[in-house]
C-alpha cells in the first residue's frame, strides 16, 4: 500500500494580508519547477519534508478559533496534485475557505480542485508577455499557464470560483508589459505588486500608480511602505473565457 505523502515547506497560524479582508492560515509546499529571479521562498524551491497529511491538517485545526480559511502557497502548490486535493478537502470539513497561490504551470490541479468545489479563491501569478515567458521561465510552460488562465476565468464567471486575480510584480523597466497584461485581466482584479531585487531600485508607489492610472480600469497596487491601495474605477467587462483552448498536445 502506498502513502500518501505531503512535501512540507511551513505554515503560519495567522495572516491577514494573504487574503483581502480575512484572517487565514497558510500551507507552504516544498518543491517548483520554475526558477523565477526574484523568488522569496527560494528555500522551498526543492528539498524533501515528507509529512503525513494528518500533521498539516492539525496546524490547520490550530488556528481554526482564529481564521476562517486556508491559503496554500510554495514553493507551487498545485506541483502536488493529490496531497493538495487532500490537505483542501479536509479543510473544507474544518469550515475553512480555500485560496490558491499559483504561476499556473499545472492547470490540471487548478481543474480538479475547482470541479471538486475545493477553491473559493485563485491568486494567479502572470509574469510577463506571452512572447516573453519561455525565455523567462526557461521552460516551455507558458501554454500551460495560458490554459490556468482560461480555466479560472470561466470558473470565475459562473460562480463556481467566487474569487480570482491576476497578480503581477512588476519591476522598473518591465512596465511596457503591463498593457498586454491588463488585457488578458479584463473583468478580474489585477494587482501590481512591488517587485524588489537588490540589484534594481523597485517602483515607488507613485510610479505604480502612474503605470496603473495608463491603464484606465481599476488596479490593485502593493507596496511595502503603503500596503495595498486600490486605484481607477471598474474593471472592464469580461474577456471570452474560452480564448486559450485546452492544450492537449505534450509539450517538449
Amino acid at each position: 500500500m502506498i502513502f500518501l505523502k505531503v512535501n512540507f515547506g511551513g505554515f503560519v497560524p495567522l495572516s491577514t494580508v494573504d487574503w483581502r479582508g480575512r484572517a487565514v492560515c497558510v500551507v507552504f509546499l516544498r518543491g517548483c519547477p520554475v526558477c523565477c529571479h526574484y523568488c522569496h521562498n527560494t528555500a522551498l524551491r526543492e528539498g524533501e519534508d515528507l509529512r503525513d497529511p494528518e500533521e498539516i491538517v492539525s496546524l490547520m485545526e490550530s488556528s481554526r478559533m482564529l481564521v476562517s480559511g486556508v491559503i496554500f502557497s510554495g514553493g507551487e502548490p498545485t506541483m502536488q496534485k493529490d496531497p493538495l486535493l487532500l490537505l483542501a478537502a479536509r479543510a473544507r470539513r474544518l469550515g475553512f475557505r480555500v485560496g490558491i497561490h499559483t504561476n499556473g504551470v499545472f492547470p490540471e490541479t487548478i481543474q480538479a480542485l475547482i470541479e471538486e468545489r475545493l477553491l473559493d479563491r485563485v491568486a494567479l501569478d502572470i509574469k510577463t508577455r506571452w512572447e516573453r515567458y519561455n525565455d523567462l521561465l526557461k521552460r516551455p510552460y507558458v501554454k500551460r499557464v495560458q490554459r490556468s488562465l482560461a480555466i479560472c476565468r470561466q470558473a470565475h464567471a459562473d460562480g463556481s470560483l467566487p474569487e480570482f486575480e491576476i497578480v503581477v510584480t512588476l519591476f522598473r523597466g518591465c512596465e511596457d508589459d503591463l498593457p498586454e497584461i491588463a488585457r488578458e485581466a479584463e473583468g478580474v482584479d489585477l494587482v501590481l505588486q512591488q517587485g524588489v531585487i537588490q540589484s534594481l531600485a523597485p517602483l515607488s508607489g507613485e510610479e505604480l500608480a502612474a503605470a496603473a492610472k495608463s491603464l484606465s480600469r481599476r488596479v490593485i497596487i502593493r507596496t511595502r511602505e503603503d500596503g495595498e491601495i486600490v486605484c481607477g474605477g471598474s474593471a472592464s467587462p469580461p474577456a471570452d473565457p474560452k480564448r486559450y483552448p485546452a492544450d492537449t498536445e505534450t509539450e517538449r
